[in-house]
């Protein structure tokens, strides 16, 4: 599985550790237990089997033309399926402008994950990956009531077989 994401700008990644650490601590499920060098707060695009030839160009023009984009996040809830912990974003119409572009580039894509798909996507950066809805109150409190605010500044396709990420943007 390939994936294409959003990589949040240095106070917004620094706003999301903090609340991983501090689910941690109080004893919740958290990304902060994931040692992984690919583990970091990030906003889930597209999903696919694989890229087709081309793709990652396309997708790096794309993005060094779009990127920043300001982002804000708004309330943690745990999403259903799977139940992770997350920090909603709002989604902007830059946000959705460009998340509707990539799914333009991987058109010809097989495999798409039909969750991340224009009208059914829910735009998040996740907190925990299961997460019980009775801690949620809990959570909340942990977390705090905070809106952070920052931006997404730069894109990578993550892959599944070999845990490994690609940039897909310069560094900025």
């Amino acid at each position: 599985m390939r994936t294409v994401e959003l990589i949040c700008s240095a106070e917004m990644d620094d706003a999301v550790r903090a609340a991983w650490g501090r689910l941690a601590a109080a004893g919740l499920p958290s990304l902060a237990r994931n040692t992984h060098p690919t583990n970091r707060p990030h906003l889930t695009l597209a999903a696919v089997d694989e890229f087709p030839p081309g793709v990652e160009h396309r997708l790096a023009v794309l993005f060094d033309a779009a990127l920043p984009v300001p982002v804000t996040l708004e309330r943690v809830v745990v999403l259903d399926g799977s139940a992770p912990l997350v920090w909603l974003v709002r989604p902007t119409s830059a946000l959705r402008a460009l998340h509707a572009a990539v799914w333009d580039v991987l058109d010809q894509a097989d495999g798409h994950r039909p969750w991340h798909a224009p009208g059914a996507w829910v735009p998040h950066l996740s907190l925990a990956l299961r997460f019980r809805n009775a801690d949620l109150r809990l959570a909340r409190a942990v977390v705090g009531g905070q809106r952070p605010t920052g931006s997404f500044a730069s894109a990578r396709s993550y892959d599944g077989t070999d845990r490994s990420v690609t940039p897909l943007t310069r560094l900025r």
